[in-house]
């Protein structure tokens, strides 16, 4: 590949810009290194074979920097794995399917394999399969890449760990060519983090196929979610270290999305957590600002393509929780360019769901409303509608600056769901206009 070198003004570019193209630059970076970096660059390799179980744990847990561990293809069991405080290595195995770590006899730990406090951390072909907690948490990390690595849970049930790919409080993660199933939580799933990207990848028959939380400056593009409860969500969560914002998708297949919610009790299942998510949801996009969705396919997401909430739709406490970390109206929304369709019926996981029954029930007062629209499936996009008109006493139609350019038949419902609680005045409409892109 040529170097081309060129120059630019840093001075006319807007700071918050410049994290993004750190961003771009590290993932160009790590895209030419990709399957060309040579063994060289690691002083200490060190390789070893299945029944070598004992000799891998001392090797993570003593890890220098600058090392290089192969696994030969074969089946290992483990209890679980830790490396800790090392920079610049490499962990990598024959291929996903070749080399497989199973962590179902697991007694003890939260994690299969736990990364602290590293930077320059590389790690790919391995299979990684039924921890009792995550499978792969990366945690307090600095250029990261995980790469065709496969995050499997055998049972998709609460029994299964939450995250199966686990970057978190991390900097300048790429994550591509993997795959994850099983989550209780999210297969994938970016949190606290400044800077990712995730692309080339496959998440099935978790609660999120893939979930962006608290995160700035991250990309999700040319990836396949499917087969999950919801596709792909971008959260904001109050009581954590930082905002979220300016997260793009696109050019993603987000489909059939139609699978039961088995979240598990507690912080999963409870108001801030993936239990909220109904069966059927393609996108969800919760009390965060600056998400950029388009050029997407998403299609037969059978309760909801795009629902856009805030936290108090979730939590009737939310406004408590609101700090310079946190608010609970998304805002500076842009949705626009994507290929959307929905099946005809409700998925029927839905029907057993808290917020899947309230979704059914637009459906049915919508319908009731209007009688031109006598067995009409609930539109497409699905904004709750709560804005931050409720804090300020403002009576600006878009106050949160939403963009929706979605031509098309039966694309869009404010759901008000702000009078969800008085039928009388539950007035669900279709009206688009106020929120169309200028």
């Amino acid at each position: 590949m040529p170097i081309i070198f060129f120059k630019m003004n840093l001075k006319t570019i807007p700071m918050k810009r410049l994290s993004i193209l750190a961003l771009c630059c590290f993932a160009l970076t790590v895209a030419c290194k990709n399957g060309t970096e040579k063994s060289g660059s690691y002083p200490t390799q060190l390789t070893f074979g299945p029944g070598e179980e004992e000799k891998i744990e001392e090797a993570f847990l003593s890890l220098k920097d600058s090392t290089e561990i192969y696994l030969k293809e074969g089946n290992y069991k483990f209890q679980n794995l830790s490396i800790a405080q090392v920079n610049h290595i490499l962990i990598h195995g024959a291929g996903p399917k070749k080399t497989i770590l199973d962590f179902k006899d697991q007694k003890q730990g939260g994690e299969g394999i736990r990364v602290t406090d590293v930077s320059n951390f590389k790690i790919q072909g391995l299979e990684i399969r039924d921890s009792k907690g995550d499978l792969l948490k990366i945690n307090n990390g600095k250029d990261i890449v995980i790469n065709d690595l496969h995050a499997i849970w055998s049972t998709a049930d609460s029994t299964s760990g939450g995250y199966g790919i686990y970057p978190v409080l991390c900097s300048n993660v790429l994550i591509e060519n993997c795959y994850a199933e099983g989550a209780s939580d999210a297969g994938i799933y970016v949190g606290q983090t400044k800077g990712a990207i995730v692309r080339n990848s496959k998440a099935a028959k978790n609660v999120a196929g893939c979930e962006i939380e608290n995160s700035t400056d991250a990309e999700v593009y040319d990836n396949e979610f499917y087969n999950n409860t919801a596709g792909f969500l971008v959260f904001d969560l109050p009581d954590l270290s930082q905002r979220g914002g300016r997260i793009k998708a696109y050019n993603n297949h987000i489909h059939d999305n139609n699978f039961k919610n088995f979240a598990k009790a507690g912080s999963f299942g409870t108001s801030w957590g993936v239990g909220n998510a109904s069966p059927g949801s393609g996108v969800i996009i919760l009390a965060t600002s600056e998400v950029e969705i388009y050029n997407n396919k998403i299609e037969n997401n059978n309760s909801s393509a795009i629902t856009i909430a805030s936290g108090f739709t979730v939590d009737d406490k939310a406004a408590e929780k609101i700090n310079e970390n946190y608010s609970p109206i998304p805002t500076q929304i842009k949705i626009h360019g994507n290929t959307i369709s929905m099946g005809k019926e409700f998925p029927k996981p839905a029907y057993e769901h808290r917020v899947g029954q309230l979704i059914i029930a637009t459906e049915q007062q919508l319908n009731a409303m209007h009688p031109d629209r006598t067995n009409k499936r609930i539109p497409a996009i699905l904004y709750d509608g709560v804005t931050s008109n409720i804090m300020s006493q403002g009576t600006d139609p878009n106050p949160d600056k939403l963009c929706i350019n979605q031509p098309g038949e039966n694309m869009f419902v404010n759901a008000d769901f702000a009078n969800v609680k008085n039928p009388a005045n539950w007035k669900p409409n279709t009206n688009m206009d106020p929120f169309a892109c200028k």
